[in-house]
């Protein structure tokens, strides 16, 4: 195994634990949840990088927890999406304001408590942090790219006026 691949495999027991523990179950928790589909020793040596998993393995896997497959993949997913985001994201508020569609409502409520929590009313933009990505992705049940994406097809994204930070 090359020392690329083997780092590959430690990332991608790294994000099968963490996914793991963020549902708050143990190993044996594991095994009893999936009625024995599931066995403790065998999630625990993917978990350790010492036993190889294969793709059809990691989409079973992935099923089990609920969770997309790419959420499990290093570099994919919520914590690849938040790494290749660019530093900001701008939202057009007054393009926000004007959609009618209740799909937005949770991002409306949103902007506003980011609003009032910042004390930021100027009412035309308003800059999406990486924490304010993952909280919406939880907020619409998705992985933080596909809310950018979501975004995106409304129209609601500004590029960071460059002029105004360089001044």
């Amino acid at each position: 195994m090359t020392q690329q691949t083997q780092q590959y495999t430690k990332a991608l027991g790294s994000r099968l634990r963490a996914i793991r523990q963020q549902q708050g179950l143990s190993l044996q928790g594991v095994e009893e949840k999936s009625n024995g589909r599931w066995k403790a020793v065998v999630v625990g040596s993917y978990e350790r990088g010492d036993r190889a998993v294969t793709v059809q393995k990691l989409s079973e896997l992935a099923a089990f927890y609920g969770v997309p497959m790419s959420e499990l993949i290093p570099g994919g997913g919520q914590f690849g999406a938040a790494r290749e985001l660019s530093s900001k994201l701008v939202v057009d508020l007054e393009r926000l304001h004007e959609l009618d569609t209740e799909e937005a409502a949770p991002l409306s409520r949103f902007v506003a408590t980011v609003q009032a929590q910042r004390g930021d009313y100027n009412g035309k933009m308003l800059s999406i942090r990486q924490d304010d990505l993952r909280t919406l992705a939880v907020i619409y049940a998705e992985a933080p790219s596909q809310v950018v994406d979501r975004m995106q097809l409304w129209g609601i994204l500004r590029q960071p006026d460059r002029a105004a930070a360089t001044a």
